[in-house]
């Protein structure tokens, strides 16, 4: 980061002068050199962003555009390569961002429920029912054809995103009761988002209810799990997690069975087949992070706090090529229902703000976890909706809402939690501190 800082101001004057060549040949007619410029345009100006104290929030958003760019100007690169369908890569991306999540949480995340059942349960409530009923109200007034209206239905219908326990944090929010409720809707989804795909979308197109509930374990429950004990090995004060002689049996032990697992036939897991690919990934990945442990915190003596700094970058590069390899399938209906779609999209999400705060005030909870509940109902998880679009669904148009709804909501949350940040709560209630470390 401290390259970044230095250098930013150069990548500022690289946008600038993109920006200004761009609008020349397109003047000139020189299209040809749009998409180039385009994409340097959108890359430079990120870099500038990620080096800037004030505008770093938003530099994911402006990779997606350049991603976006880079997919519309030239879909070729985002379709195979070598042979290989890079659609293929979606779901593993996923499950590598689920698992990242994972390693940010803790068992206490999920039974701090039992302390606060009031504020979680009418959070959970209102993630279930505002988003999903706004969706199919939304894509019905906007006439939007079956696959596309099913994607938004879709991203309705899926739980919190993680990006909701940061922007809880910078509004001032409760961030225990923000993690606590992430987690939770994220248990919950297996059978929750079938059941509302299947009773609001189930009439646009054919929703399969047990391959989605098994797609969703695959895809989000078992990296997470995978990433709790990874979070075990990675933040435990106890000796066997810090030493050298555990760590790497643990690695290799791990690594060997993630291998042996791939040329176990799917079928030979009988009807936890669908895992398959899921058990895979856990393994190799708590592999991985026993071994990065190894070598960075015991053998280096680098800093504890590593994964905490890796693993957002790590994310925000697999959700914009994620979004590529979307983009680049279903370039043409992106171009037809573009803005309709990024309208829709707006709105989907500021319902989920003013409805999830303003129904919360109305059943008396406290403002900090009013503002908490509108930023875990409107934040969805748009990679799993994503996921799900293409590997449930095989639609990479239902997969177009969730592609955009994502970097909107990111946009949002990070002016909707400065506007609040600006406006202290007073007579605060004094969140625990170990709860405000889980971010």
């Amino acid at each position: 980061m401290k390259f970044l800082n230095t250098f930013s101001k150069y990548f500022r004057f690289i946008a600038l002068v993109s920006l200004v060549i761009l609008v020349a040949v397109l003047v000139l007619d020189y299209r040809s050199a749009a998409g180039p410029l385009t994409i340097l345009l959108f890359s430079s100006l990120a870099v500038f962003f990620m080096g800037h104290p004030s505008l770093k929030s938003f530099a994911f958003t402006v990779w997606v555009f350049a991603f976006v760019a880079a997919s519309m100007f030239y879909p070729v690169a985002f379709g195979t390569w070598f042979g290989f369908d890079l659609s293929n890569l979606i779901v593993p991306l996923i499950q590598i961002i689920m698992f990242g999540m994972g390693t940010t949480l803790s068992i206490k995340d999920f039974t701090r429920v039992i302390t606060m059942p009031w504020p979680v349960f009418i959070g959970l409530f209102l993630q279930f029912t505002i988003m999903p009923l706004a969706g199919i109200t939304i894509a019905t007034l906007f006439g939007f054809e079956p696959e596309i209206a099913a994607g938004i239905i879709l991203i309705g219908s899926c739980p919190g995103g993680v990006a909701s326990n940061l922007m809880t944090y910078l509004a001032g929010g409760n961030v225990a009761l923000s993690v606590t409720m992430t987690s939770s809707s994220t248990l919950m989804s297996p059978v929750m988002t079938p059941f509302l795909m299947k009773t609001l979308a189930g009439r646009l197109v054919p929703i399969d209810f047990v391959a989605m509930m098994l797609s969703i374990i695959n895809m989000i429950i078992v990296p997470i799990v995978a990433g709790l004990i990874a979070n075990r090995i990675l933040y435990s004060r106890h000796r066997l997690a810090n030493r050298a002689h555990s760590l790497v049996p643990i690695s290799i032990g791990c690594i060997l069975l993630g291998v042996v697992t791939i040329f176990i036939k799917a079928e030979a897991f009988g009807p936890l087949s669908s895992l398959h690919r899921g058990i895979i990934i856990g393994f190799l990945l708590i592999g991985v992070v026993a071994l990065a442990k190894l070598v960075v915190s015991v053998i280096l003596k680098g800093p504890e706090k590593w994964m905490d700094k890796t693993l957002p970058i790590v994310s925000m590069a697999g959700i914009c090529f994620i979004i590529g390899i979307i983009t680049a399938r279903s370039s043409e209906d992106l171009v037809s229902v573009g803005l309709l779609l990024i309208s829709a999209s707006v709105l989907h999400n500021f319902v989920g703000y003013i409805l999830g705060y303003w129904i919360s005030r109305a059943v008396r909870l406290d403002e900090t976890s009013c503002r908490t509940v509108a930023f875990e109902v409107g934040m969805q998880n748009g990679g799993m909706a994503s996921g799900l679009a293409m590997d449930v669904l095989q639609s990479a148009k239902a997969a177009l809402a969730p592609a955009i709804f994502g970097p909107w909501m990111n946009i949002s949350g990070s002016v909707l939690s400065t506007w609040w940040h600006r406006k202290p709560i007073k007579n605060k209630e004094k969140v625990n501190q170990s709860d405000q470390s889980n971010i």
